[in-house]
């Protein structure tokens, strides 16, 4: 029978797990992301094709959430989650895209409609 490694059978093995399983997988790619875009031009079709694909990609995960929301969120009514995203659409054009107190004024918004009409 083979003897366990110490350090895989201690206290710590979940930490080393999240390292080699979740960080380090995900690091080399925004590294070699990184490296690789140092020549690109900013203002480039490439860069603006990118920029509008991944727009697309949120507005598409943000209108899933609101028209089929998964877990505790789907408590929420239609007319809530719709008035959370508004909310925030507006204090992020109001406020010189202040993102932090656009995502607050939205959770305020959400948590207060699910406490008033909650089902």
């Amino acid at each position: 029978m083979t003897q366990p490694i110490a350090l895989l059978d201690g206290p710590f093995w979940p930490y080393i797990a999240l390292i080699l399983f979740a960080v380090l997988p995900t690091e080399i790619w925004r590294w070699l992301a990184v490296g690789l875009a140092r020549g690109l031009d900013p203002d480039s079709p490439l860069l603006e094709w990118v920029r509008m694909v991944a727009t697309a990609l949120l507005a598409g995960i943000v209108a899933k959430l609101i028209v089929s929301p998964p877990g505790a969120l789907a408590a929420a009514p239609l007319l809530v989650r719709v008035a959370g995203v508004a909310t925030s659409a507006a204090v992020m054009a109001l406020t010189r895209r202040r993102m932090m107190l656009a995502v607050a004024s939205g959770e305020v918004v959400l948590i207060g409609g699910v406490w008033l009409f909650g089902t």
